[in-house]
């Protein structure tokens, strides 16, 4: 139990302290301009994956593996589906490959729990799932359309 505490501030710390600028302090991020309802959807997206790692991560501390598959197959690959082509277009390759990996990791961890119930292997593979958020967050950022 204490190693799984120990790795759960260890990520937490990770993702606080990571690093979106320049030592100037100017936004280098790759900008992605989507309008309104675009940018609602992604956010949205972004905001799921958030509070599904939160129920994720409750389970794995409850020991309740059930709730951790259930939680990561709602976000699964099967979760990217109905996403406009426009909105699709309008996205980098790179932010796809990674929005594509991230819900193949969710299906992983799903699998893997119901499969092995192994508390330590489910919080190792959120973990791998968070570098996903994070790098995302560091090479990223969306900003609405100008007219």
């Amino acid at each position: 139990m204490n190693k799984i505490k120990t790795m759960l501030l260890v990520f937490i710390i990770l993702v606080s302290s990571a690093v979106f600028s320049d030592e100037s302090g100017a936004d280098k991020r790759a900008t992605i301009y989507l309008d309104d309802e675009e940018r609602a959807i992604v956010l949205e997206e972004m905001r799921t994956f958030l509070s599904t790692i939160q129920k994720i991560t409750q389970g794995i501390v409850a020991d309740d593996m059930v709730q951790v598959s259930h939680a990561a197959k709602t976000m699964g690959n099967n979760a990217s589906a109905g996403v406009s082509l426009s909105l699709i277009f309008k996205l980098p390759l790179g932010f796809k490959l990674l929005a594509a990996d991230t819900h193949q990791k969710f299906d992983e961890i799903a699998i893997d729990a119901s499969s092995f119930a192994d508390r330590e292997h489910a919080l190792e593979q959120t973990s791998v799932l968070m570098k996903n958020c994070v790098s995302c967050h560091a090479t990223y950022r969306i900003d609405l359309e100008e007219d």
